[in-house]
Parts: structure tokens; C-alpha cells; sequence
């Protein structure tokens, strides 16, 4: 999963992939664009997996990505959210099948929405 939270106003964005690479952060770069109100420019702190490449925002006008320094995750807001996900719905499960995984990261993902409106 992938996700983007705006703390101003509550906007989300989030893909379950079953990979994760630069054609999935394009896509999920294209969405926080599009969902990024006119005038409003959304700036995104990533850590330094290899698909979280800050000239990928480069085509986006209203996009900037921040790389974070290595070994820093404590400093991303997003990992607040893994962290209630993993609390609140998917630590210490089995799962049967890659659906299953999907149904519950949907779940889990629109909990934290509801959790958040």
C-alpha cells in the first residue's frame, strides 16, 4: 500500500499494489495531482526507497517531493499511519490469499479515513 494523507484538510489517497515501483508512484502521483485543489500545491515526504525518486514529481506543477535522510523514518508523518493501520486492523494476522490482503488493507485504509473525517 501506498498512501497520502494532506494534514490542512484531511485529503487521502492510497493504492494497493502487489508490486511497488516508479510506474506505481507515477500512478499514485498522478492521483494526489489531481485530487490537489487549484492554487494549493501538495508537497510529499518520502524515505529512500528506490521508487521514491524526487524528479518523478518533476511533470506535476503542483507537486514537490522531500527525500528524507536515511534511517530517519521517525521524521515522515506517514509512518504515524502505518502505525495505527497496524495497531487498529493488520498486525498478527494470516492471510489467505493475495484478495484477502487487498480486502483487508482496503479495510483497514477506510477505517483510518472514517477514524480521521
Amino acid at each position: 500500500m501506498i498512501a497520502y494523507v494532506c494534514p490542512s484538510t484531511g485529503a487521502t489517497e492510497a493504492l494497493v499494489s502487489p508490486v511497488m515501483n516508479m510506474e506505481v508512484m507515477d500512478q499514485h502521483l498522478a492521483l494526489i495531482s489531481q485530487k490537489t485543489e487549484a492554487g494549493r500545491h501538495a508537497v510529499l515526504i518520502v524515505d529512500g526507497a528506490a521508487w521514491h525518486q524526487p524528479y518523478l514529481a518533476d511533470k506535476y506543477s503542483n507537486l514537490t517531493i522531500i527525500k528524507l535522510s536515511p534511517y530517519s523514518p521517525e521524521l515522515n508523518p506517514i509512518e504515524q499511519v502505518w502505525s495505527w493501520l497496524r495497531q487498529h486492523h493488520l498486525a498478527n494476522r494470516c492471510f489467505q490469499g493475495y484478495e484477502v490482503i487487498v480486502d483487508a488493507c482496503s479495510d483497514a485504509w477506510n477505517s483510518f479515513v472514517r477514524y480521521i473525517v
